[in-house]
């Protein structure tokens, strides 16, 4: 690539998984609207739905995000009915998060969501796969090269 196309927006690897991504939150927010979700609150219910009842550090470290920048999604989640919050007994510091019958019932409309969205993106599922084990792998990648 030459130097007068190097800085170009659209040669930017950074610039075409920022854009997508952004599109992709686009994409989530008309169908979580009805289930009064957020795309923040849909994350997190993901991960609960995989694994009730773990800690709040636990779902930060899953996100890539600090605790304390969850607390306030949690926070709402439990005001609307979807989780609990409960002190860890060996530790009153640590908070683990857990699913209300309320919560566990939205795991059947997310079923519909994922449909939505396959459709959506207009490329054949294995092609999907393949992509979000690449993303995965750069994403590992970058990672590991932060902490070096």
């Amino acid at each position: 690539m030459s130097d007068n196309n190097a800085l170009l927006l659209d040669n930017q690897l950074c610039f075409a998984l920022y854009s997508t991504s952004l599109a992709m939150t686009q994409m989530y927010k008309p169908l979580l609207e009805p289930l009064g979700l957020t795309y923040p609150q849909y994350l997190v219910l993901l991960i609960l739905w995989e694994q009730d009842g773990i800690g709040l550090k636990d779902i930060g470290e899953r996100l890539g995000q600090k605790s304390g920048a969850l607390t306030p999604v949690i926070k709402r989640m439990e005001q609307e009915g979807l989780v609990n919050r409960t002190r860890q007994l060996h530790d009153e510091r640590s908070l683990n998060v857990l699913l209300t019958p309320k919560g566990q019932q939205l795991k059947a409309e997310a079923l519909k969501i994922n449909q939505c969205l396959l459709e959506a993106c207009g490329i054949p599922s294995r092609e999907l796969i393949d992509m979000k084990e690449k993303i995965i792998t750069l994403r590992e990648s970058l990672l590991k090269n932060q902490s070096q």
